[in-house]
């Protein structure tokens, strides 16, 4: 780290974290904890960009991309959720699987390389169900990657299947799924489960089943909410769990920190972390993971505008282009409303802030440095 950055900082501790970086040591969880606790954000921002630096240069990422919501029906009712219906809302949806190869077969001229699939879990939607979707979009978009359900969505549908994980990966993978994205780990700890999602999914159940689709080749993002109930120590922990299974599988693609939103739910009175806790998660999520390659700033949930501050705290990836295609966090009350952003406006928005816009595929590998 540069000299001047070093005087900047002027603390021990900090200084002790700018060592570390510079040699490429890691840091404690309880450095990790006093990261969080610490008010210097300027001097977390240095320390954040030092890191990306080391790992990622001056690029950031995104890719082409839309997404499929099969269903906002679920089973689950977690306090946080503004996404979930019952069958007998009159804004509910649960589209067939003809209805979602129709908004296939609208992205066959747009040269899109991923698709995103994720919804509610659906009582009578078992894995034969999904297999047979991703069969069936294989044949209109033969390249495209399918990066489909979180999850607690996989265990629902695996276990009503009749299988163990391993076999309801395996035959997910058969009929052409990618890799999964990082939704449904929510913050690991088992009281705060209990308390915001006690019906879902837990985390020893979250972390095998992304254990077991990394030995199956089946790569996958991660995640972390944040902003509701838990501390600082609950999202160390997190992260911990985290770049301890990394260490193990060095599968993990990116993480994905998500603020929660209060609009729509059961614990909206407890408002929302400002801009401030907002970036103060990113940098800490990038110094302390550094097994994990990028960190995600997803624009659709945080709007544009943070979402590029974002880039200067250590994240290096903005998703995608995404074409109007996700309600989950504009139901929540995001930002984004109607989140599109074209390919021209994604690498503008990027060399704005000065830095080098990369087009990506679903596991990061470069297809366009701009």
């Amino acid at each position: 780290m540069a000299e001047q950055q070093k005087i900047f900082l002027q603390d021990k501790f900090l200084s002790l974290i700018a060592e570390k970086i510079e040699a490429g040591e890691r840091i404690t969880a309880d450095e990790g904890l006093k990261l969080y606790e610490c008010k210097n954000l300027s001097a977390l921002a240095v320390l954040a960009s030092e890191k990306r630096k080391q790992i990622n240069q001056n690029f950031v990422f995104f890719n082409k991309n839309f997404h499929i919501e099969p269903t906002n029906i679920c089973i689950h009712n977690c306090r946080f959720c503004s996404y979930r219906r019952t069958p007998q809302d009159a804004d509910s949806w649960d589209y067939s699987i003809n209805e979602m190869l129709e908004i296939c077969k609208k992205q066959l001229t747009k040269n899109i390389t991923e698709v995103h699939i994720v919804g509610g879990v659906h009582p009578n939607h078992d894995l034969h169900f999904y297999c047979n979707l991703i069969v069936e979009i294989k044949k209109i978009l033969p390249d495209v990657h399918i990066k489909a359900f979180t999850a607690v969505e996989l265990d629902y549908m695996i276990t009503k299947a009749n299988l163990n994980w391993e076999e309801g990966l395996m035959k997910l993978k058969q009929a052409g799924l990618n890799s999964i994205p990082g939704g449904g780990a929510e913050i690991f700890d088992s009281e705060i489960r209990q308390q915001i999602c006690h019906q879902k999914s837990d985390a020893n159940t979250w972390l095998g089943i992304h254990k077991t689709a990394h030995r199956l080749g089946i790569m996958s993002n991660a995640s972390i909410l944040f902003g509701h109930i838990e501390t600082y120590k609950h999202r160390i922990n997190h992260l911990e769990k985290l770049r301890t299974l990394q260490d193990e599988t060095h599968s993990f693609n990116a993480l994905i920190p998500l603020k929660y939103k209060n609009h729509n739910n059961s614990i909206s009175s407890i408002g929302e972390v400002n801009d401030v806790e907002v970036l103060k998660n990113f940098a800490v999520s990038r110094i302390f993971l550094d097994n994990i390659p990028h960190i995600k700033s997803y624009w659709v949930m945080l709007g544009k505008n943070l979402a590029g501050i974002a880039l200067h705290f250590g994240a290096d990836d903005m998703d995608g282009t995404i074409d109007d295609s996700t309600k989950i966090y504009s139901m929540a009350g995001a930002e984004e409303k109607n989140p599109t952003m074209t390919t021209d406006e994604m690498i503008d928005f990027i060399r704005n802030l000065g830095f080098t816009p990369v087009e990506r595929d679903s596991i990061y590998n470069k297809l366009n440095v701009f």
